[in-house]
């Protein structure tokens, strides 16, 4: 029986496409005993369970530089026990293979693996690495990245593009690059920041509402807050919310995508790959706390592509905001050509692929 763990946590950019890679691994392995590493406290402990996989947890917390002093220490005192765990955990398991995919979690998983010799690889989802993979780049087989900027960041002699994982009901929808009018008339948008929501956005996004009424009669909005904004931004529309359809987390993305024109969003990988599968025209707004700042790099690859727009959020203003969206809203050539653009950027069945390479990496394995 092949043995695969993955090592994923912390958000669903990391967890959403490690579960599409284990999805396959399942349909085209289905004797394959396929396991996840996380945490207790991270998304993946409500994720992963839920969709039938074993779920071991490790004593592990964050270590960037842009999380609390106090965390960090923590962390760093946690570190000797992730890694024992991780230790006795690969001698009990006996993983055929051993895939990163980010996250906190990955770290120790991946150093103990590499060390005992088991075969290993890191899937590098952002332009610029995360800290655990720049330094998990020098033990593991191979990198596998998405943006090529990656490369120069990882150290290792094996590296190779792959795409990213999408679900597969987003992956198969077949709308139109750049979707098309509204029967009514309406320009169609689409705001969102993710499973927890994006206060700058809410915030940029309400004030562009109640400051143009007449203005928001000619869209209809589909707007995202997350559960923490959810209540007050319900209230700072106020009598607004003809047009706008208020949500606390949007379970239905493939529908939701099909039925934009445009899209404003926070631009982790996930999100985008996402957009690139559906050929969603974009305004990117980055999240400024993001490690090492990859949510801003990963936004400048498509900007420079000609694939998205970017608003920094320091710069977001509703003036701007409002702008950006009028402009669009009435060059449906230039959302048309977005949409080509980011279409180019998504590479089809990329979990099968990876799944396909894990198999093949293990079955060469067990050859030698």
């Amino acid at each position: 029986m092949i043995k695969i763990l993955i090592a994923a946590g912390g958000t669903g950019g990391h967890i959403y496409p490690a579960l599409a890679i284990a999805d396959e691994l399942a349909r085209l392995e289905p004797s394959a005993q396929i396991e996840f590493a996380g945490t207790a406290h991270g998304l993946e402990n409500k994720i992963i369970p839920s969709k039938g996989y074993h779920l071991h947890h490790l004593p592990i917390g964050r270590l960037n530089s842009n999380v609390a002093l106090s965390e960090r220490l923590k962390t760093l005192l946690l570190l000797p026990f992730a890694l024992l765990k991780s230790f006795f955990l690969i001698l009990r398991l006996k993983p055929d293979f051993v895939l990163g995919v980010g996250g906190y979690a990955s770290g120790p998983v991946l150093l103990v693996a590499a060390l005992l010799n088991r075969r290993t690889a890191i899937w590098e989802p952002n332009a610029m690495p995360g800290m655990a993979n720049r330094i998990l780049s020098r033990f593991v087989n191979e990198c596998w990245v998405v943006f090529a900027e990656a490369k120069a960041h990882l150290h290792n002699s094996h590296l190779k593009n792959v795409g990213m994982p999408v679900r597969r009901e987003i992956e198969d929808m077949s709308q139109a690059p750049g979707g098309v009018t509204a029967a009514d008339g309406l320009f169609r948008l689409l705001v969102f920041g993710g499973s927890q929501g994006a206060r700058g956005i809410n915030n940029a996004m309400v004030e562009v509402i109640r400051q143009n009424p007449d203005w928001a009669k000619r869209i209809r909005l589909v707007h995202q807050t997350g559960p923490t904004d959810f209540a007050r931004i319900r209230e700072a529309y106020g009598q607004q919310v003809g047009n706008v359809e208020l949500k606390e987390y949007l379970d239905d993305m493939a529908k939701r995508y099909a039925w934009a024109d445009l899209v404003i969003c926070r631009s982790g990988t996930g999100t985008l790959s996402e957009l690139a599968a559906c050929g969603k025209p974009a305004i990117l707004i980055p999240f400024p706390f993001a490690s090492d700042d990859h949510q801003m790099k990963n936004a400048e690859s498509l900007v420079q592509k000609g694939a998205a727009e970017m608003i920094l959020q320091p710069q977001l203003s509703v003036e701007g905001l409002k702008a950006a969206i009028d402009r669009l809203s009435q060059d449906a050539p230039a959302r048309l050509q977005m949409a080509s653009k980011i279409r180019a950027f998504h590479q089809p069945h990329a979990g099968e692929k990876l799944a396909r390479l894990i198999l093949e990496r293990v079955s060469s394995n067990a050859a030698s």
